[in-house]
């Protein structure tokens, strides 16, 4: 019941199909780089955590990336896992040919851009390719179906802007911003407890849909305990944003009310919290949780056309649906010329992205 709950409520947040300049597929190379810092983590965890006796016999070994958006971030990721489960499999002394046939399942909201993304499956891949789509806050596999689970940079994003965050008469009423970062301990409340909701329904689901011995994947946008969230790239990145709207608001071109309406369910977590829901949910334990190495973006992406257009291709869709389609070029361009001005304080704000494993604990 929980997660047909979640599942009729849940709203898709698809990053910026398309492979055009402005595009999610041309515009995440921080995610991808933060991706292949993690691979020796990832292999050393697959190594020592995936239980092979406990999958075998099986002539198929089941993958599935959720919120995999575009590409090509995805099929980096699953190259690498399957990689690391076939050294796995050849460590305990099978061949080749013992080694089961790789599914892999490709989930994202409905709205996702599945025909690019499919478009642009690797031709040499050596696995099987599928798509399933819907909320990973709901159920999408069969009971213990599914051998291996990966999400990157999805975990970050709820199910629905926290409702006392969008009521007027609500003490957490969010007038005139458009995220918890800076606002009032009410507002923060109000994300915190969506947030909890949010991965108690996300662990619910995957434990029922993994075998037991499997393994869950994670990288996590975060900060660490203890610390503000003010040195963060995310504040910085929705300070600018929330500023362009407010400028535009001053001008006529988007209404009060409409700004006063818009809120980014987007919220970042620090170790605590995530151990703190998985020991609530019960059926997983932590087997890794680490601070990914620091990533340094290359030159291009430190230029404020290009920060813009990261901006655009994560949140156009959001802006879209709230302000109408008319304002996106506007809102964006002012955003490249604030981020123009920010530009030494950007590069000098921290990212801070977690790796997390968790297994499925056997009965």
């Amino acid at each position: 019941m929980a997660s047909e709950e979640i599942r009729n409520v849940s709203e898709g947040y698809p990053m910026k199909g398309g492979d055009g300049p402005d595009s999610y597929a041309k515009n995440s190379t921080y995610q991808r780089k933060a991706m292949e810092s993690v691979k020796e983590l990832v292999t050393k965890g697959i190594a020592e955590q995936l239980d092979i006796d406990l999958l075998l016999p099986s002539n198929s070994f089941h993958i599935a990336d959720l919120g995999c958006s575009v590409g090509p971030n995805t099929f980096s990721s699953v190259e690498n896992i399957l990689e690391a489960v076939q050294l796995k499999f050849q460590s305990q002394g099978l061949m080749n040919h013992q080694i089961p046939e790789f599914q892999v399942f490709f989930n994202d909201h409905t709205p996702n851009d599945f025909n690019l993304l499919f478009k642009s499956l690797p031709s040499n891949r050596q696995y099987y390719a599928a798509g399933v789509p819907g909320s990973f806050y709901g159920r999408l596999f069969p009971s213990a179906s599914i051998h291996l689970f990966h999400s990157s940079f999805a975990l970050q994003w709820l199910s629905k802007v926290p409702k006392d965050v969008e009521d007027k008469n609500s003490p957490a009423w969010n007038k005139g911003r458009i995220h918890y970062l800076g606002s009032t301990d009410e507002v923060v409340r109000a994300y915190k407890a969506q947030y909890s909701e949010n991965m108690n329904s996300f662990l619910h689901a995957r434990a029922e849909e993994l075998v037991y011995g499997g393994l869950l994947v994670l990288i996590i946008p975060g900060y660490p305990q203890g610390t503000p969230l003010s040195p963060t790239v995310a504040y910085l990145t929705l300070q600018v944003i929330e500023a362009c709207l407010i400028d535009m608001v001053g001008k006529g071109v988007i209404s009060e009310e409409k700004l006063d309406s818009f809120n980014i369910p987007m919220y970042s977590i620090c170790p605590q919290e995530l151990e703190a829901v998985v020991e609530q949910n019960g059926s997983f334990s932590i087997e890794t949780l680490e601070t990914i190495p620091h990533v340094l973006a290359d030159d291009a992406v430190l230029n404020a056309k290009q920060l813009a257009a990261h901006g655009r291709a994560v949140l156009e869709g959001l802006i879209k649906q709230q302000f109408g389609k008319e304002i996106t070029d506007e809102l964006f361009d002012l955003y490249g010329k604030k981020m123009e001005k920010e530009l030494s304080i950007f590069k000098q704000r921290k990212r801070t992205n977690f790796l997390v494993v968790l297994k499925r604990k056997a009965k």
